[in-house]
């Protein structure tokens, strides 16, 4: 895979300099109506051999093209901040706005290669690694982002060579870090599973482009051409007006049955009973939050349901229980413009809980497959592929040790009209109904299915779903506490046997 790069691929400063006025130009134009247009981000990955010229080609970009519209991002050792989230999680939040470049230098792939390499994990690993990283840039292509990759390369004599010649510059021996001499030592392996990767992880929406490192010249201009090429291109594609995205249809389910409708929507708590094991439970999720156990985990609770189910009120109690220090509250609206110029999974990834803390998503993610479906404002190819864009971040969340509690909050269509006249009619209350939810009321049957669909799909061994009979707002409220509890006591029994398991392994 890496013998072309490795050969002679020498341009002469006379060719180079005839040349590069011209693509410098080009560039930035590229650059500039990629900024006006604001249709997709571009990332740029820089992997390859220390000394091939990484960091020389990013200096480049930087001076070729308007630096203010270029992000560089450096992924060196996780932070402390870092370490207490989903590995994802550093990514994601530095990711580009549409219209911008960011340039992702030590990214996805530095890490799973430096892991491997250095014997930190076995080929299981790196394979998970490497089905990740495809579906997360398949999943930034479909949200319209252009992907290059770039590794650089040298044969094992040439980087040797290069690293002698810099380390005996003393102008320029500052360059070299202990990398560069640790690389020189694991060269093999570190190619090896170099070639693994791009073999595994090069495809049509986001290809590897393998650079000959020892020549300055060849390597700028070939980049600078890989760039302005892919640039051009995607700057040519005929842009989708989201008023254009008709309203997507209701797939029916051919004996027209619903998950829904296996709720016993009449089950209730007198007072008496409600108070006294809403108390239980709270002090029991409060014990559970001081657990020392707690540490090795973040718990994310999501609340969906119809429109007056009593989501809110069902919050209230949850977090009554807790310091306002150990929680936060997401309310999830109509995105802003900063939401709007990043992949849809941007805004939720970004407010996920350190280890030891909690975050309750008030409506969430599921958007996508709920509202934005039934209303038209994605098309039927954006909510369908969302079902396993969904299930693959909830995984990558459980994996890290985040506890996911998924609550979906029914009433009747009765109860809801009861409880939005009874809102118009006292006036604290008055806040709480708009337009919107006597319009949304229109559609119950379109909703009703589209959470069927939801449920089916998503409700998984890692991350079900829990549907709350919600008529009577006490019998709720009592149940989202003792499901949020189960599921701690769950997650913390399972870590406990597994660090059992692993103590015994080791014995």
């Amino acid at each position: 895979m890496f013998e072309s790069a490795e050969i002679d691929h020498a341009i002469d400063k006379e060719t180079y300099d005839a040349e590069e006025p011209a693509l410098r130009e080009a560039l930035l134009e590229a650059q500039f109506e990629l900024q006006q247009q604001r249709r997709f981000p571009v990332i740029i990955l820089i992997n390859g051999i220390e000394g091939a010229g990484k960091g020389e080609t990013i200096k480049l970009l930087n001076e070729w093209m308007d630096p203010r519209l270029i992000e560089v991002r450096t992924f060196d050792q996780q932070t402390d901040e870092e370490l207490a989230r989903p590995p994802a999680w550093r990514y994601w939040r530095m990711l580009p706005a549409k219209g911008r470049m960011g340039i992702f230098f030590g990214n996805w792939y530095s890490q799973m290669l430096q892991g491997r390499v250095h014997g930190e994990f076995k080929d299981p690993r790196l394979d998970q690694a490497i089905n990740g990283a495809e579906r997360l840039e398949k999943m930034l292509c479909d949200e319209g982002a252009l992907i290059f990759k770039f590794w650089f390369h040298l044969s094992k004599k040439q980087m040797k060579a290069r690293l002698k010649a810099l380390a005996d510059d003393p102008l320029h021996s500052w360059r070299i870090s202990p990398l560069d001499w640790q690389q020189s030592e694991t060269y093999d392996r570190f190619v090896k599973y170099g070639e693994r990767v791009l073999r595994r992880t090069s495809r049509d929406y986001a290809p590897w482009h393998v650079i000959a490192g020892a020549d300055a010249h060849y390597r700028s201009l070939a980049v600078g051409r890989i760039l302005l090429a892919g640039l051009q291109g995607a700057l040519q594609r005929p842009t989708i007006h989201p008023e254009k995205v008709s309203a997507a249809p209701v797939f029916p389910s051919v004996d027209q049955v619903n998950l829904l409708d296996s709720l016993d929507l009449s089950l209730h708590l007198d007072k008496e009973d409600y108070e006294e094991q809403l108390i239980t439970e709270q002090a029991r999720f409060s014990g559970l939050m001081r657990d020392k156990r707690m540490r090795r985990h973040a718990l994310v609770t999501v609340f969906e349901g119809n429109d007056a189910a009593g989501k809110g009120g069902a919050i209230r109690r949850v977090a009554a229980a807790l310091d306002p220090r150990q929680y936060s509250i997401v309310p999830i609206a109509a995105p802003t413009e900063e939401e709007r110029a990043q992949p849809y999974l941007w805004r939720f990834w970004r407010h996920l809980p350190a280890r030891g803390k909690f975050t309750v998503f008030d409506r969430s993610w599921y958007g996508r497959v709920l509202v934005e479906r039934i209303e038209g404002f994605c098309s039927p190819a954006d909510w369908l592929r969302a079902y396993g864009e969904i299930n693959d971040f909830e995984e990558q969340l459980t994996d890290a040790g985040v506890i996911v509690v998924k609550f979906w909050l029914s009433i009747d269509k009765q109860t809801q009209l009861e409880r939005f006249e009874e809102r118009e009619k006292i006036s604290f209350k008055r806040f709480k109904i708009t337009e919107d939810d006597w319009r949304n009321r229109e559609k119950w049957d379109d909703y009703r299915a589209a959470v069927g669909d939801m449920v089916d799909r998503t409700s998984t061994e890692i991350a079900p779903w829990t549907l709350v009979e919600a008529n009577d707002k006490r019998w709720a409220r009592v149940k989202v506490l003792r499901t949020i509890n189960r599921a701690m006591e769950e997650a913390f029994e399972k870590a406990d046997r597994h660090e059992r398991k692993k103590q015994k392994d080791k014995d």
